[in-house]
């Protein structure tokens, strides 16, 4: 370890300190230059002071195995580390702008302010956990957002990844993270979850969206196991004004069994997208927190009985977002059959498995566009009771699958930014008849077979299958 401190003009291999930016209890941060080129970046230091919590050296070390893993825009760039036998740091890119710190002093914030947040937190979620990774300590400090929109989580001094060691794990009984933000499983030392993250995002929505913590800020073991068996007064009890889709998703999101919860960060994204799409429950219509008789009965259940046996891991096949898009201008009875034979097939696999059905309704490129046809009916609601009628014979759950109609000149266009924007993870889509159109233009689900960031099946009449 070196001896004596960091400063101003330091040089660590390459890396010049130009800067002090935080100074906190665990890592001090440093605005840095590397002298080959000029380029700034950001150091992360442990503090390393005698006495100080060990902790903060094991939480170090995990960073530094993690973060060279990470890949995508929802996480800082890793640069370089340094080793502990001379002077540990990270160096990564330095983002612009602050956390969401800040925004604690003008909360509560509007409802549909806090769905976009929390959309784009959830993204990130996807991202990470898809990567093997759970967070564990989703909190406003550690949230940033890009120039361009994407919302980056720092630290992953907690993180757990599902191919490295757990230090933090092995080496402490007692759990660690953020009180206020910590799913019940988390307080009983489970930490690779996914939906732990889910958990402290739904305590964060709830925070910004009533001004009060869910669960306030317990300092002891035992205030944090209160959330075992206390659930938090509805958040429509402390703001009248939200809606209660806002409701239902918040208190999804803190369900004490993980099983309860949104399976998938994907899929409580896409609600936050479409809340006009959210099936209610009981959640969204409570206004007061449980009885006395039902507090009761979960406190006299052992801990361990309300967590998931076996716990989840960081990964989402079970629990994919579908698209089926179903073309409702070109759709044979043979071609509709076979969607929804390879619909079933991807549900039969992935029961938790969210299954959006989308049409593209086709504008005209410079002719005005009627909403409405011959009869006088409304193009979009008649084409979402089509869509409803094409979905009945699934015979699946309400709250498992959503309809959409979409607006474009370009459908395959339409069908990929859907995709992107709401993690789908496979598309199901018909191929065209064979066409002197569709020679001349190309073909719709070739285009999405080509540019789709997922899996996409194509199904076909028998007559189609060589064309």
């Amino acid at each position: 370890m070196v001896k004596g401190k960091l400063g101003i003009g330091t040089v660590l291999d390459g890396f010049r300190i130009d800067k002090l930016t935080h100074a906190g209890g665990m890592a001090h941060l440093w605005s840095v230059t590397r002298e080959a080129d000029g380029a700034g970046f950001l150091m992360k230091t442990p503090v390393v002071y005698e006495g100080e919590d060990p902790a903060a050296i094991v939480s170090f070390e995990m960073e530094q195995m993690i973060m060279p893993h990470l890949k995508g825009p929802h996480a800082p760039r890793h640069i370089a580390n340094g080793d502990f036998a001379t002077q540990p740091y990270i160096v990564m890119e330095q983002l612009p702008g602050d956390t969401l710190l800040p925004q604690l002093q003008s909360l509560p914030l509007g409802v549909d302010k806090v769905a976009a947040l929390g959309a784009a937190v959830a993204d990130a979620l996807v991202s990470l956990h898809g990567q093997g990774v759970v967070h564990l300590d989703v909190k406003p400090s550690n949230i940033m957002f890009r120039s361009s929109g994407e919302a980056v989580l720092i630290d992953y001094g907690l993180a757990h990844h599902r191919d490295l060691p757990d230090l933090m794990q092995a080496e402490f009984r007692l759990p660690y993270g953020t009180a206020p933000y910590m799913a019940p499983e988390q307080v009983l030392g489970i930490r690779h979850d996914p939906r732990s993250d889910i958990f402290a995002l739904g305590a964060l929505m709830y925070f910004f969206a009533t001004g009060t913590r869910p669960f306030g800020d317990p300092r002891t073991l035992a205030g944090l196991k209160r959330r075992l068996w206390r659930d938090p007064a509805p958040p429509r009890k402390l703001n009248p004004a939200l809606p209660p889709w806002f409701q239902e998703i918040v208190l999804r999101c803190l369900e004490v069994k993980a099983s309860r919860r949104y399976p998938t960060a994907a899929q409580l994204a896409h609600d936050l997208r479409h809340p006009e799409q959210v099936m209610l429950t009981a959640r969204s219509g409570k206004r007061e927190k449980d009885g006395f008789f039902a507090v009761l009965r979960r406190k006299g259940e052992p801990e361990m009985s309300l967590i998931d046996r076996p716990p989840r891991r960081a990964e989402a096949s079970d629990a994919p977002i579908v698209l089926v898009a179903v073309n409702l201008d070109d759709m044979t009875p043979e071609l509709a059959g076979k969607l929804r034979t390879t619909a079933l097939r991807i549900l039969e696999r992935a029961p938790q498995a969210r299954l959006a059905v989308l049409n593209v309704q086709k504008l005209n490129r410079i002719a005005l566009d009627q909403t409405l046809d011959a009869e006088g009916n409304n193009k979009h609601v008649q084409r979402l009771a089509a869509l409803k009628d094409w979905a009945r014979p699934l015979r699946i759950e309400d709250a498992q699958v959503t309809y959409h109609v979409l607006e474009a000149v370009d459908p395959a266009d339409a069908i990929l930014d859907y995709a992107r924007l709401n993690n789908v993870d496979h598309i199901v889509m018909g191929a065209r008849a064979s066409s002197a159109m569709r020679k001349l233009l190309g073909s719709v689900s070739a285009k999405v077979a080509a540019e789709a960031p997922c899996s996409v099946t194509v199904t076909r009449n028998r007559a189609h299958a060589k064309t």
